[in-house]
């Protein structure tokens, strides 16, 4: 039993030195710069993940995805849970839900991560035709390759790309 501590122990050290910098920025911007807040919500994911170190596996799914799904899931229930009861009594009406781009710096990344398991040529037709905007005409030019050929190799990209993502445990 005293191996098996030691062995979690590092598998969350080596979680938390691999991820717990952009776990923690996240967790920061969700919670409007509180520092106790983000780090306790760190904390949170690296206790579930050390409860179910089977969602770690990353024939499951992308490692930092589900660390950062689950540190969204942590939040929202504490934000459900504040709201239920709040922690200090105001004149002001309780919280909203605020549009702070959080959401969408972490589609961000899974994306990224996703588009980096992609094949090279994959990568290269999303880089000009949707990181770049460029026209089916011009990625050809700066490719080097025919026109039909972008198009068609960014069909099989993106198709490629949906597959990877739903891997990862993003769903549409």
């Amino acid at each position: 039993m005293g191996e098996t501590l030691v062995v979690d122990d590092r598998l969350i050290r080596a979680l938390y030195t691999e991820h717990g910098p952009a776990l923690e920025s996240c967790a920061l911007s969700m919670t409007s710069g509180d520092l106790g807040r983000a780090q306790d919500a760190v904390q949170e994911v690296l206790v579930r993940a050390w409860r179910h170190p089977e969602a770690l596996d990353e024939s499951r799914g992308s490692t930092r995805g589900w660390l950062l799904r689950t540190l969204r899931n942590v939040l929202i229930d504490e934000w459900r849970a504040r709201s239920v009861r709040p922690e200090t009594i105001t004149d002001q009406p309780p919280e909203t839900g605020v549009a702070d781009g959080v959401d969408d710096v972490l589609q961000s990344w899974l994306v990224a991560e996703a588009v980096g398991r992609l094949g090279q040529a994959h990568r290269d037709v999303i880089q000009e035709c949707y990181f770049q905007g460029r026209s089916v005409a011009e990625a050809a030019k700066r490719l080097g390759i025919p026109p039909g050929t972008v198009k068609s190799r960014t069909h099989y990209a993106l198709r490629a790309l949906r597959g990877t993502l739903l891997e990862m445990g993003v769903t549409p």
